[in-house]
């Protein structure tokens, strides 16, 4: 009888460890596979029954008493889970609510899914710490969020009266002339301005000299004169002539409550070409030309008297030009970056500029032989724009998202801050009332008073309001149905009517 040899049966031993081994592995994967199922099982939908079966179907060597305390953690658990999906229960039947309302009233919105978007509201819920995290997650989850649906308590009443539609690109800037008639001006970065009846809402003269985009237009305090600054290198004084037409009836529309509107839509309008008006007369010749800035003229305004104007360009300096000879009188320098805004007084020779320095600085006329500087350093990113009210004071409005209201007689500190949620573009201050209107860049325009507390908030839902940036505001103090307008990227120019006495009333 043969013998086996030392390695042969080793060979064999060795053999035999590694199916058992592959045996025990397969058990075990199998076992695994089972209670993964199981597991799966019972948070689709088992109760607490299920699970102690499962606890005592497994052959566990966990003393009883660990298995109880972990009984209880899982019927915790679920019992969380159950307050969850009940109080998901109940915030889909509220927003269903709030469709059916909004569908009554012939709105709609995006987002009205849970899982796609998420609703702003006031409602406090007693949830457990699982589920306010799960609603915060909600909340972050999209920008598509509607703004708010509280009920509002504001008596301030502005209420959109006209839109301005013409323009083939965005708007930056307007203005409304000093003189009879009182038309509106709108400067565009479609290279052209144009004038506009505010009663009705029609062109009445398109200014196209221009090569470049025009940023700013400003009117003459006594003439039809106007004054336009362009991306073109260039400021042009150009002279008008306009005949109003007969005003129509204005539609009726339901006085709109200015405070925590519902913002609907998030969608922007749609690209494509707008229509300019086709029997508006046009202007293609400047009387005068300003030319001696090296970059884009981005703002320019007349001095008292309108004997001479101020001009502010991106190659960091302000000129002063003589508007008979169109001579430069100064150059006005000391910004360390781009100016983006300059505003003169109204009664006195002084001028403000504004720079992306983070600075504004206050140029003095007033006497003759010499002209003095004094510079501002109270906002931490570019000033968008600095204006002068009828008193001493200047309001500045920045990038930082901060608009600060100064004292001439004092300029070391603001007298009042407004803090905001967006950065601050144009704005301009109501000669009779003393009301800023700060436009932003999330298409809301907000009023305040002097000493900074907030007034109102002009409508802006999916019918009304800008749809894009609002780059600028301007008062009209002569006009009893639009005193306020705004225009923005989105093309056009709005009229408001604001309720002042409801205003003042509210503060």
């Amino acid at each position: 009888m043969p013998v086996e040899s030392g390695n042969s049966a080793a060979a064999r031993q060795a053999k035999q460890k590694r199916k058992s081994h592959s045996l025990s592995i397969r058990r075990t994967n199998s076992t695994e596979q089972e209670r993964s199922g199981l597991q799966r099982e019972m948070l689709e939908g088992q109760s607490s029954d299920n699970l102690e079966s499962f606890m005592r179907m497994e052959d566990s060597k966990l003393p009883l008493s660990l298995r109880s305390n972990l009984l209880d953690l899982f019927s915790q658990i679920e019992r969380e889970f159950e307050n969850l999906y009940i109080e998901n229960l109940e915030l889909r039947r509220e927003i269903e609510t709030l469709n059916d309302r909004l569908a009554a009233d012939g709105q709609t919105f995006e987002g009205a899914d849970l899982a796609k978007g998420a609703l702003k509201t006031k409602a406090s819920h007693s949830t457990s710490q699982l589920s306010q995290k799960l609603k915060t997650t909600y909340k972050a989850s999209t920008s598509k969020i509607v703004s708010s649906f509280k009920a509002t308590t504001s008596r301030a009443i502005c209420q959109l009266v006209r839109e301005y539609v013409g323009h083939r690109d965005g708007i930056w800037d307007l203005s409304v002339t000093r003189t009879q008639p009182v038309v509106l001006g709108t400067a565009s970065a479609d290279h052209t301005a144009m004038l506009w009846s505010i009663e009705t809402g029609k062109c009445l003269l398109k200014y196209l000299g221009h090569q470049g985009s025009v940023n700013s237009i400003k009117f003459h305090p006594t003439e039809q004169m106007a004054l336009t600054a362009s991306g073109d290198q260039t400021a042009h004084i150009w002279r008008y002539m306009v005949q109003l037409p007969t005003p129509q009836p204005v539609a009726d529309m339901s006085q709109t409550p200015c405070e925590d509107d519902v913002d609907f839509s998030d969608k922007d309008e749609a690209d494509g070409e707008v229509e300019g008006p086709n029997d508006c007369p046009s202007v293609r010749v400047a009387t005068t030309t300003l030319r001696s800035h090296q970059g884009v003229v981005i703002a320019a305004d007349w001095l008292v008297g309108g004997k001479q104007v101020v001009t502010a360009s991106w190659d960091r300096a302000a000129n002063l030009y003589d508007v008979e000879t169109s001579e430069l009188v100064h150059s006005l320098t000391g910004h360390d970056q781009e100016l983006t805004h300059c505003c003169t007084h109204p009664t006195q020779r002084l001028v403000v500029t504004s720079s992306r320095d983070t600075t504004f600085r206050l140029w003095d006329f007033r006497d003759p032989s010499i002209h003095s500087v004094n510079v501002f350093q109270g906002h931490t990113d570019t000033v968008t724009s600095a204006v002068f009210t009828v008193g001493d004071n200047v309001v500045s409005g920045s990038d930082d998202r901060t608009v600060k209201v100064w004292d001439l007689k004092n300029m070391r500190s603001p007298i009042a801050t407004i803090r905001t949620d967006s950065a601050v573009n144009r704005i301009s201050v109501s000669v009779n009332q003393k009301i800023i209107a700060l436009p932003h860049d999330n298409r809301q325009v907000r009023l305040f008073d002097m000493s900074g507390v907030r007034l109102a908030r002009l409508p802006r839902t999916n019918r009304q309001g800008h749809r894009r940036m609002v780059c600028c505001s301007a008062w009209c103090e002569d006009n009893a149905s639009c005193n306020l307008f705004s225009c923005g990227f989105d093309r056009q120019a709005i009229g408001w009517n604001i309720n002042i006495t409801a205003l003042l009333q509210e503060k």
